[in-house]
């Protein structure tokens, strides 16, 4: 990839976590945006706000907090839960992690856990009753449904940027350090660690007794058993998660070429190049591959492209700003997140139409 494209996307993260100096009244803030959804609601963790969307139409459903504050700044991708919670935390200087309700933004633990050295980035993980949440301080935090820590935090070292993904058996965990801890569910201890030498800013995607692993130009498969090994690679640095479909792994480099990868015979289906620098990780939904462009070469706005599962492009939408958050889906329509646009959220249906977008009210 090219030196000032990483010069970028260190600066906005760093830059964002140190300066908490976002828009007071809401406005588009200078850092990427995090974002899930489930079918009634968008939700979109932009600088000092989380903001809940209606999927109908685009409107601001509620926000947290109220008022803006320049200690905290929010852009990790909030998670739903199956107990009804919205979990997030705090890159700022304020980096408290909480719970929201959903439905009204109300906070739903009576204290946010604040145990935590630094700022959160990463996204957690709940499975069993546990919430899985790793920090930018290096360490695993543990944490029953209401947010108490119930087990010392296990240290996993560097800065921990993504989610922690399971098999229900092992908890695969990667770092910007080089390596993928491996971490038994019923133990809470590392099992094994593997440094692959190069950083590794994305979620693993969970295949069968392992996880397969993106970084620098390479998909190595981690396994369970203490082994590893390079199943394929890229032509240039891998930034987002590879997405397993079947038997078919999906990834994208930062040059902008998409590939196909037949895990059965071990062999590449396609590689295509819709358009500009992919930094989000594909998303797969109904039966067309959405890739979110850095910006357009030509037009240096970022690009929402859907292809079908053979690679061929089936519509292409300039969004505008750049686009490095992960497209979500929810329902019929396609959500896109974009940095340094004019609005902060847009949708789109199967067949490329703009449903709406939302930029929040001052």
């Amino acid at each position: 990839m090219k030196t000032k494209r990483l010069i970028l996307i260190s600066l906005l993260a760093i830059g964002a976590m140190l300066l908490s100096a976002c828009s007071g009244g809401g406005t588009v803030s200078n850092n990427w945006h995090g974002l899930a959804a489930d079918a009634e609601h968008a939700y979109v963790s932009a600088g000092s706000f989380v903001y809940a969307v209606d999927m109908k139409n685009g409107s601001e459903v509620w926000r947290y907090p109220t008022k803006a504050d320049n200690d905290i700044l929010y852009f990790a991708n909030p998670v739903l839960t199956s107990d009804g919670q919205l979990l997030i935390g705090s890159a700022g200087k304020n980096h408290d992690f909480i719970s929201l309700d959903p439905a009204t933004g109300k906070e739903k633990w009576a204290s946010a856990f604040t145990g935590a050295k630094s700022g959160w980035v990463a996204s957690p993980l709940i499975i069993s009753g546990k919430i899985y949440a790793p920090n930018t301080d290096g360490f695993l935090y543990i944490l029953d449904m209401s947010g108490k820590q119930i087990a010392d935090p296990i240290e996993i070292g560097g800065a921990l940027w993504s989610a922690p993904v399971t098999d229900g058996e092992f908890i695969y965990l990667s770092s910007l350090d080089h390596r993928v801890s491996v971490i038994s569910l019923t133990e809470d201890v590392v099992s094994y660690t593997f440094d692959l030498g190069g950083a590794i800013p994305s979620s693993p995607a969970i295949g069968a007794h392992g996880a397969y692993v993106g970084y620098a130009s390479t998909i190595e498969f981690v396994k369970s058993n203490n082994d590893h090994e390079v199943v394929t690679r890229a032509e240039n640095r891998i930034w987002g998660s590879p997405v397993l479909d079947g038997e078919t792994l999906y990834f994208a480099d930062l040059d902008g070429n998409v590939y196909s990868f037949d895990l059965a015979s071990g062999r590449q289906n396609w590689s295509v190049k819709p358009n500009g620098s992919v930094v989000a990780s594909l998303l797969v939904a109904g039966d067309q591959l959405y890739v979110a462009s850095e910006a357009d070469p030509s037009s240096e706005l970022g690009t929402l492209v859907a292809l079908d599962r053979e690679g061929k492009t089936i519509w292409t939408k300039e969004v505008g700003g750049k686009l490095y958050t992960t497209p979500a889906a929810s329902g019929d329509l396609i959500l896109v997140a974009p940095y340094q646009a004019e609005f902060t959220l847009a949708a789109y249906d199967a067949e490329g139409k703009q449903a709406w977008t939302f930029t929040p009210a001052k």
